[in-house]
């Protein structure tokens, strides 16, 4: 097993390099390790996995019931809502079924639920259904007023993206794949294979995945290709604290709009509220910070959908950018003269699509020249199941009498053990700081934010790094 973070990079080629460790370039290392005979690295610029896109989406394991019907997103996303479905039952991913609603609020948006029950229809999800004003207020209480009907999507999820990107990357790392952490890609050339220059040292591979997210579109131009441009597409979002839990039942639906799916709410698997996206178009690839005009954007709006709500506490604030292309369909493309493999333009959807991806990047690698060999299923992994509507250890008394560190509360908002931090800090991919400890524990997430628990988990940080 190797995860490098520092010092200079193996000489010898590689057979393929993945470019950027978010949940589709590790979903496609994990798919790759299924072929023992190939040498695979996968590469990274910040010092963990799932670091961007990732880490800041809205958690939904779509059904894809409103792609567009006939594209490739359509495709991968269904079959990737079945596939890590399965995979995350396997795994120790929560996964909470809730069901969505598209609220129509005017007589236009009604007229639309129609079409779009059909379109659901025709991207194979066949369990839609119309409801009624009477029916949308008796499944969600606490709606707002005003409301004239919604279509129900009973298939659509929630689910944790930073337990499946790390599952991704574990099980990748520990069929052999090597992940270099800390290597951002500044250049690279076609030399009988490919050569990347990186923030530390100079990589060599066969064939080359360019998985970089944001900046699929730089890495794509280098390569001499013009397809796409990636504008980053800021989304702030609202967290609300566990006490608005109650107030909804279902993942809540605009209409679909030109710039996308609109503001939602929705319950998430570690039991608060969501509150957005917003969605503005930028120039910066590095702008995740959060704006007073796009917070208060939000509370109006999420006032008209669940009144109740923004009178709870706010327990987090956060911001992502997805990777807005101007096309309808994702940007994959095959190079076979180059060894080459595009993945761009993956946007909110990538998250359910991943594992699908992934088979269908491996494919074309193969139409590239690459010569798979035989396939082995790689070694299932269990990881810490985040859920909060699943046991955790505390709760556990088996687990506690073998080991009291997980009786040993230190992070009391979210009810973290000294064992999961321990854990954390030992594991495959080990975090390098405080907030890729959190993503694998939930320590400091909850409503104080760290300001009772930070110091006794930076304490343990530090000397879990140490040792």
């Amino acid at each position: 097993m190797t995860v490098t973070v520092t010092g200079p990079l193996p000489r010898t080629p590689y057979d393929v390099a993945i470019v950027g460790a978010g949940v589709v370039g590790c979903a496609i290392a994990r798919e790759l390790a299924r072929h023992p005979r190939l040498r695979v690295a996968l590469v990274e610029a910040q010092d963990d996995v799932g670091q961007g896109t990732s880490k800041a989406n809205t958690a939904i394991l779509h059904t894809g019931f409103d792609a567009t019907p006939g594209t490739l997103e359509a495709r991968l996303v269904r079959e990737g809502h079945t596939l890590l479905g399965a995979y995350a039952a396997r795994t120790g991913i929560p996964v909470e079924r809730v069901g969505a609603l598209l609220v129509a609020w005017d007589a236009e948006q009604l007229a639309a639920l129609p079409r779009l029950a059909r379109k659901a229809e025709d991207n194979g999800c066949h369990d839609t259904a119309l409801l009624g004003p009477e029916e949308l207020y008796t499944r969600e209480p606490h709606l707002g007023p005003g409301a004239l009907g919604a279509l129900h999507v009973p298939g659509e999820s929630v689910i944790c993206p930073w337990t499946t990107t790390l599952a991704y990357a574990t099980q990748a790392v520990r069929a052999g794949t090597d992940l270099h952490l800390n290597t951002a890609v500044r250049a690279v050339d076609r030399d009988g294979g490919h050569r990347l220059t990186t923030s530390r040292g100079t990589l060599y591979a066969r064939h080359l995945v360019n998985a970089a997210g944001l900046h699929a579109d730089t890495l794509d131009r280098a390569l001499g290709h013009d397809d796409f441009t990636v504008t980053p597409r800021r989304g702030q979002l609202l967290v609300y604290d566990k006490f608005a839990r109650p107030l909804v039942r279902h993942i809540l639906l605009p209409v679909p709009a030109a710039l996308g799916k609109g503001v939602l709410v929705a319950p998430t698997v570690y039991g608060n509220v969501l509150l957005g996206p917003t969605a503005e178009d930028l120039a910066d690839k590095h702008a995740t910070e959060s704006t007073a005009e796009g917070l208060a954007s939000l509370r109006e709006k999420g006032r008209r959908i669940l009144p109740a709500l923004v009178e709870e506490e706010v327990t987090a604030v956060y911001a992502g950018l997805r990777a807005a292309t101007g096309h309808e369909d994702y940007r994959i493309t095959a190079h076979p003269g180059q060894a080459y493999v595009t993945v761009g333009g993956i946007r909110s959807t990538g998250l359910t699509a991943s594992m699908a991806i992934a088979a269908h990047v491996t494919g074309l690698l193969a139409g590239t020249g690459l010569d798979l060999g035989p396939v082995r299923e790689v070694e299932p992994v269990t990881l810490p199941n985040l859920g909060e509507a699943f046991p955790r250890p505390y709760q556990r008394a088996d687990l506690i009498a073998a080991d009291p560190e997980y009786g040993t509360l230190v992070c009391h908002c979210e009810r973290v053990s000294r064992g999961e931090i321990r854990d954390a800090l030992a594991s495959t991919i080990p975090p390098r700081g405080l907030e890729g400890l959190r993503r694998r524990t939930r320590a400091r997430a909850g409503r104080c934010q760290g300001f009772y628990c930070g110091a006794a988990v930076r304490e343990l940080f530090e000397r879990g790094t140490r040792t």
